[in-house]
């Protein structure tokens, strides 16, 4: 009995590492994707931006899907509806502790919403502070450039999207009850594809 106990106890260890293991692979393979999402999103949005300040004027509208969708060049100093046009210093301080808290957060990140979300924040997040450290009118000053307008709402870019929808996964993460670390045993697909059981 007691040699089968041992056994028994040596494959439980076993097993439990290899869980570990197979659990930190797959973090690390999130974690990877992630980065990639955070390169090509800000790329997306740098590139979207140097496309409109090239080829169109500023105020300029071209209608993209008629009545729905433009291209419409502005630039912000504030925030979305023109709010704080005046302390465009500020919105640079914000969106730089942003950036930094949620690179704090990011290596404790134990699923794979929580990771990709976090990922895309920061991505929206260094897009617009790109903007505002290195645009006119002066370096922390800068304004943001903005060009998506559709109907009844303010004109956004790229990095605005990422912003918002990875604030809306994060929404979703935390009222499924799911934790940044995720819960002790599970793996980071169970957490996030399973919910809260």
């Amino acid at each position: 009995m007691i040699p089968s106990r041992a056994a028994s106890g040596v494959r439980a260890s076993v097993s439990e590492t290899a869980a570990r293991n197979a659990t930190t692979g797959r973090r690390r393979a999130y974690r990877m994707a992630g980065l990639v999402l955070l390169v090509v999103l800000y790329l997306g949005d740098q590139l979207s931006k140097l496309a409109v300040v090239t080829h169109m004027v500023e105020g300029q509208a071209i209608p993209v899907v008629d009545g729905l969708l433009w291209w419409r060049f502005i630039r912000n100093p504030g925030a979305a509806f023109s709010m704080g046009e005046s302390v465009t210093w500020v919105f640079t301080i914000i969106m730089a502790v942003v950036a930094v808290i949620v690179l704090y957060y990011l290596p404790r990140a134990g699923t794979r919403g929580w990771i990709l979300a976090l990922f895309g924040l920061l991505s929206g997040v260094l897009g617009n502070l790109t903007d505002r450290l290195f645009r006119e009118p002066g370096f922390g000053r800068g304004h943001v450039v903005d060009f998506v307008s559709v109907p009844h709402y303010a004109i956004f870019n790229v990095a605005d999207a990422c912003i918002c929808v990875s604030i809306a996964v994060i929404a979703i993460l935390v009222l499924r009850g799911i934790p940044l670390e995720g819960r002790q045993g599970d793996t980071a697909d169970v957490e996030t594809e399973g919910g809260a059981s």
